[in-house]
């Protein structure tokens, strides 16, 4: 049995194509079969039963893979502990951020990161939450920066920050002429949602008590924040929003845009990672470079209620 074996398996566990794996592992494809064949004899076991689509691990063979990421990871281990001993930043990171912090916070921080660290590489992918903590606990990923609190007793979380939730309101809305929202005055009806999945929709769903999905002539859920702002400019009502999607708001933008009464409704952003992640120092190098990079008012101290997702 080699490492080599164990990172193949693995990969077609993730991928459930051999294709894909090879492909991910930088390898052909034949030679990944035969490697896996290889350690299937070795043990005088199927882990991979071929002939579903997609391929999938059997029974017994999902407790072998199980074991060869514990094997993977802690074969890591080594090479961070001594990294860590000598104070270096360096090496791949894989971060995986939700899409209502992406396209407002990467920018922020992203190119001094890069700068600052030149010896680390970066890989981020797009991620929902959940598939950012399934990919945390298989090893895909090795930092999450999501909203929190999580209930998973394999995951650390380190909060970065707390943003406020932002009422964006059609002139046409019934809550444009108020100075500031309550939210149980929030009009279910009005309201322009994420679709499924996003733990924002959760979050807004959790103040507006109200909703029920209703049989309109026109239903519009969405997975980008600044499609639901468009919808509200063209066709009423409103939506909620995280405050870092309203920092490059324009003049007429802001005049659309409404504060919460105390106690504001806010989500709490963190950097989340498996609890045998070892690299400590990056960890505290990507915190120190978010923190860094957002307004001065939008910090680690919770100034409102935390909205927890689903």
């Amino acid at each position: 049995m080699t490492l080599i074996q164990f990172e193949y398996i693995i990969a077609v566990d993730n991928y459930r194509h051999f294709g894909k794996a090879a492909e991910s592992c930088f390898v052909t494809q034949p030679t990944l079969s035969m490697q896996i064949q290889k350690l299937e004899d070795q043990l005088g076991v199927l882990i991979f039963d071929r002939s579903k689509q997609p391929v999938a691990p059997t029974d017994l063979g999902k407790r072998i893979i199980e074991q060869a990421r514990l094997a993977l990871h802690e074969s890591k281990k080594i090479q961070e502990l001594v990294a860590e001993e000598k104070g270096e930043v360096a090496g791949e990171v894989r971060i995986g951020i939700i899409p209502t912090l992406s396209p407002y916070l990467l920018p922020l921080f992203i190119n001094s990161f890069i700068e600052n660290y030149p010896n680390v590489r970066i890989k981020v992918e797009e991620l929902k939450t959940q598939e950012v903590v399934k990919k945390l606990n298989n090893s895909q990923l090795d930092i999450g920066v999501i909203v929190t609190p999580l209930n998973d007793p394999n995951l650390v979380t380190k909060p970065i920050f707390y943003e406020e939730f932002y009422g964006y309101v059609s002139h046409r809305s019934s809550l444009f002429n108020e100075k500031t929202l309550h939210v149980e005055a929030l009009p279910a009806n009005e309201i322009w949602l994420l679709n499924e999945g996003h733990c924002f929709r959760d979050q807004v769903l959790n103040l507006c008590h109200s909703y029920q999905d209703k049989d309109t002539q026109f239903k519009y859920e969405s997975g980008s924040l600044e499609a639901l702002k468009k919808i509200v400019d063209k066709n009423g009502g409103f939506t909620l929003l995280p405050e870092l999607a309203t920092l490059d708001f324009d003049k007429a933008s802001k005049n659309k845009l409404r504060n919460f009464e105390d106690p504001k409704p806010v989500r709490e952003v963190s950097l989340v990672m498996h609890k045998s992640y070892l690299k400590r120092k990056l960890v505290e190098a990507l915190h120190k470079e978010i923190l860094d990079a957002i307004p001065d008012y939008i910090n680690i101290q919770k100034h409102g209620e935390v909205i927890k997702w689903k």
